[in-house]
């Protein structure tokens, strides 16, 4: 009788209508004992994309299809979570990339950790450009550390224990063109805005906006160092303001119908 495979690593990638990145986001994580893509409802060739890889590679690929009438990535993430066999779990999002250097630190680090799990650095690329200021997000977890996710937009992991950091980093290729990004905004815009308005946000006054648009800009620009990238250093700036804006103007709405 043939010896079980034992799985130590489970990478998770959450993915909708990623069927031009879908490829390469598994190609990176093949370092991982099993890979799975769970899509929330794609309705262009992401899983056909999937389902080529798989037969390309081998039977380590699964694809589990959420049904998710909303975007909420806590809930994608923990069914992730659910389907997942290994001791470690690795999320990585499709328009994402794992650096062969961060290939080898995670296989390292997971072979006799005192930690929980392990915070990343991440380098956004914006418009082809690379941005200034990296992030450290926390994707690396014990399986039995990990209960889950919460929180609708920007979601967070609970989990026991505490987290190291490793030195190599995710590559993000995010906001690729100004068509998609204005699509997203707009899609996203009505959750954040929903947030807030059941948390009981103060009322939107005129003067509010030009704060918030200020402050954003002011984020991006100045703190983040996007006058560093150039034109798409300003661009993407200005886009954040953008977004900003149509946040709080539907939290405005809401309210403003609520009033009446």
């Amino acid at each position: 009788m043939a010896k079980k495979t034992e799985i130590k690593l489970s990478g998770i990638i959450i993915a909708r209508d990623e069927e031009k990145m879908i490829g390469e986001a598994i190609k990176s994580l093949n370092f991982a004992d099993e890979i799975i893509v769970a899509d929330s409802g794609s309705k262009d060739r992401t899983l056909e994309k999937v389902s080529k890889t798989q037969r390309l590679k081998d039977s380590k690929i699964r694809t589990i299809r959420l049904k998710a009438e909303e975007l909420n990535f806590s809930y994608f993430r923990s069914q992730g979570l659910k389907e997942a066999k290994g001791e470690w779990i690795f999320y990585l999002d499709a328009d994402e990339r794992v650096t062969k250097e961060l290939a080898m630190e995670i296989k390292e680090a997971i072979r006799g950790s005192e930690f929980s799990g392990y915070k990343i650095r991440r380098v956004n690329y914006y418009l082809g450009k690379k941005w200034p200021k990296e992030e450290k997000l926390e994707r690396l977890f014990r399986k039995d550390r990990l209960s889950g996710w919460y929180g609708k937009v920007h979601e967070s992991p609970k989990y026991e224990g505490q987290l190291g950091e490793l030195k190599n980093n995710i590559v993000h290729y995010t906001h690729r063109d100004l068509s998609k990004m204005v699509e997203k905004t707009i899609k996203w815009s009505e959750i954040e805005a929903r947030v807030r308005y059941d948390a009981g946000h103060p009322r939107i006054s005129w003067w509010r906006f030009p704060k918030l648009m200020f402050g954003q800009f002011w984020e991006y620009y100045v703190n983040q160092g996007g006058y560093k990238a150039g034109t798409v250093g300003l661009i993407e700036s200005m886009y954040q303001v953008y977004s900003i804006f149509i946040t709080y103007a539907r939290l405005w709405e809401m309210q403003r119908e609520e009033r009446n």
